[in-house]
């Protein structure tokens, strides 16, 4: 395996990852246009919203892989957590430890923002994340017992 190099991309760098961003899209079956894919990473990084960290093949200076994360708030709890919403990693480079140090890298960066959890959600038939997640320590969560989830489409 290649030396690899786990980077948080800063408010310039959206390019690092958006042909990585346009490939995860696809694989969620979403249309594939680089444009977009860049502009939405680069207005998330402008308007600070999210957290994107890359992982670097130092030996070609490409990028493989990637993890966004978004901060999620708790009034009630007067917290600040955060959401792994995105996770890839290019498909020549898989089961090579990659995603799991995106992950781990995330997931030390939570830390040190104060936040006591991270959360993630991934497709029921995306068994390989699946086992990924589970073997790092993610846990499936049953619904709260204390609140339900709602949700209301505002524009198809």
């Amino acid at each position: 395996m290649s030396n690899i190099e786990i980077k948080r991309i800063g408010l310039t760098e959206g390019h690092l990852v958006a042909g990585l961003f346009n490939q995860y899209r696809i694989f969620y079956n979403q249309f594939s246009d680089i444009g977009m894919a860049k502009a939405f990473i680069d207005e998330r990084l402008q308007q600070n919203e999210s957290i994107i960290f890359v992982a670097i093949d130092t030996d070609n200076q490409q990028a493989i892989g990637f993890t966004q994360l978004y901060p999620k708030y708790s009034s009630v709890r007067l917290s600040k957590n955060w959401i792994l919403n995105d996770l890839y990693v290019d498909a020549d480079c898989r089961k090579q430890g990659i995603g799991e140090k995106l992950i781990k890298t995330a997931m030390e960066f939570a830390k040190t923002t104060g936040a006591t959890f991270v959360q993630l959600e991934t497709a029921v038939d995306n068994y390989t994340a699946q086992h990924l997640y589970e073997s790092i320590g993610f846990v499936k969560q049953a619904n709260d017992e204390n609140f339900f989830l709602y949700k209301i489409v505002l524009n198809s």
